[in-house]
């Protein structure tokens, strides 16, 4: 009711990019698939869908990091004569 006609909320409050880092892959993801939702409903204003958009590029990379430290991770497990242990990668 307290919204004039033709004009949308924001679903959400994103996260500053400081806080990227603290985002689990998982939470990153969440919110991107919330960010490509919205950006495809297309009821936003112009200016909500770049915000959406640079926010969505910089939770693409998050994820990206994500996947390649737990590749990276994978990568570290080796067969040994006692089985797979993992050595470390950093």
């Amino acid at each position: 009711m307290g919204e004039a006609q033709g004009q949308t909320a924001p679903a959400r409050r994103p996260s500053p990019p400081e806080d990227l880092a603290a985002l689990s892959f998982e939470d990153a993801l969440a919110e991107l698939e919330d960010i490509v939702k919205s950006l495809e409903g297309g009821r936003s204003t112009l200016a909500q869908a770049i915000a959406d958009y640079e926010r969505g590029a910089a939770l693409r990379r998050h994820c990206e990091q994500k996947l390649a430290e737990a590749e990276a991770k994978v990568q570290a497990i080796v067969d040994a004569p006692g089985g797979p242990t993992l050595r470390d990668v950093e």
